[in-house]
């Protein structure tokens, strides 16, 4: 059934209406933070980069900046191995019925409200000693974006010929060799895509690391949070805008990845 020419119009149209309806209040962050005035007001009457100058030169924006750098690195790579780990072994698995159970409770971060998760991580940290420590960080994190590395690389491995394998067992090599030579060379772009996704995932994370902070260790989105209680100066735009930049590009790099394995799939 082919669409008439108005029909996409009307359909492009009602798309770009949507799509500017979505983006425009974060767009809207980047020229509050530029603004000459020290509150936010659009459209600024001035422009002027001493915002950006305040946040690289206030210890401390620049420590929660590096904190979140940080802990997003160490949950992108933690998530990442774990991620790889369940698909693998739910891909191995011969019973779909318990594969399939098991992907639902790796997948189940996803779907819980963050509060849930939050309240349930907070008392289990209490007890353990976790609270405003960076593995507490790095672990409550990684619960949150593993989900992301395991549909990654579930997707990376569904488009796998697994006859490459067959190929080169029969061909003498032995099964760690085929690993690493031919299984993770061909789903190392859907790692990467899933990696920077839990980067992004624990970088932006605001409402569990609200729980489980303290006064030595506070991420970015937390000290955005605390900022915009007391105050509201532009500064607080400038850290949305260099969150929104980082998350962007990483998010757009992991689609043209993920965008690269399914055309060399279907190839």
């Amino acid at each position: 059934m082919r669409t008439s020419l108005p029909t996409k119009i009307a359909l492009w149209a009602l798309a770009v209406v949507v799509s500017a309806w979505l983006v425009f209040p974060s767009i809207i962050v980047i020229p509050l933070s530029f603004t000459d005035k020290a509150s936010l007001v659009f459209p600024p009457s001035g422009w002027s980069p001493r915002w950006y100058e305040r946040f690289f030169s206030n210890p401390a924006w620049t420590m929660a900046l590096g904190n979140s750098l940080l802990i997003g690195l160490l949950v992108a790579v933690l998530a990442t191995i774990l991620g790889t780990l369940a698909a693998f072994s739910l891909r191995a698995l011969r019973n779909r019925s318990l594969a399939n159970a098991l992907k639902l409770g790796l997948l189940a971060p996803m779907i819980m409200p963050g509060i849930i998760i939050a309240i349930g991580l907070y008392a289990l940290f209490l007890k353990l000693g976790w609270v405003g420590t960076l593995h507490g960080f790095v672990f409550a994190h990684t619960v949150l974006a593993l989900p992301f590395t395991v549909i990654a690389i579930t997707v990376g491995l569904a488009g796998f010929d697994a006859q490459l394998e067959q190929a080169a067992l029969s061909l003498g090599a032995n099964p760690l060799s085929t690993f690493f030579w031919v299984t993770l060379p061909n789903v190392l772009p859907s790692m990467i895509s899933g990696a920077l996704f839990a980067f992004v995932t624990s970088f932006d994370e605001v409402l569990l690391s609200l729980f489980i902070k303290s006064p030595y260790l506070n991420t970015l989105p937390v000290l955005m949070y605390s900022s915009v209680t007391r105050n509201t100066d532009p500064t607080l735009a400038a850290a949305a805008t260099l969150i929104m930049v980082i998350t962007t590009v990483l998010v757009i790099t992991g689609l043209i990845l993920s965008g690269r394995k399914k055309h060399a799939s279907v190839l």
